[in-house]
């Protein structure tokens, strides 16, 4: 890393808030997707939100500061007498990223105004969808971040 990438970063973790203080709230979490966006998003895709096989909520994974990215996970949660199936899950990074209701780029702004007003998001990622239970799938969201001035 080149010296000003490096003073860059160094003054954004000055005058930002901390991340891992900020995320540590779920209530915090709730607010960013809260938990009815599930509802709404398998109301968008099968007319019906009793038709979804799991709800969607977001946990937080940590910050790396050398590197400005935060680490966040979309979490799906087995509904009760639903499969939470590999097939089902697995393309859901693709759909997550351009679905109008799941709005990664509205949660990156919403995220970001949190850390405080120099700080924008410069580039999102969603990773592939990991089984961490048999009754919880988790997509890794990451969001880099930097100083906008």
């Amino acid at each position: 890393m080149n010296e000003s990438a490096t003073s860059d970063i160094q003054t954004m973790i000055q005058t930002m808030n901390n991340p891992d203080t900020v995320f540590a709230d779920q209530k915090v979490l709730d607010r960013l997707f809260p938990a009815e966006r599930s509802n709404d998003f398998f109301e968008a895709l099968f007319g019906d939100a009793e038709e979804g096989a799991y709800d969607i909520s977001l946990r937080y994974g940590g910050y790396d500061a050398a590197g400005g990215i935060l680490r966040f996970y979309l979490d799906l949660h087995q509904r009760p007498g639903k499969c939470l199936a590999c097939n089902l899950t697995h393309g859901l990074p693709e759909v997550f990223s351009r679905h109008p209701i799941v709005n990664i780029k509205g949660l990156a702004t919403d995220v970001t105004k949190l850390l405080g007003p120099d700080v924008q998001c410069t580039d999102w990622k969603l990773g592939s969808t990991q089984q961490e239970e048999s009754a919880r799938h988790s997509i890794p969201l990451t969001f880099t971040i930097a100083n906008s001035q």
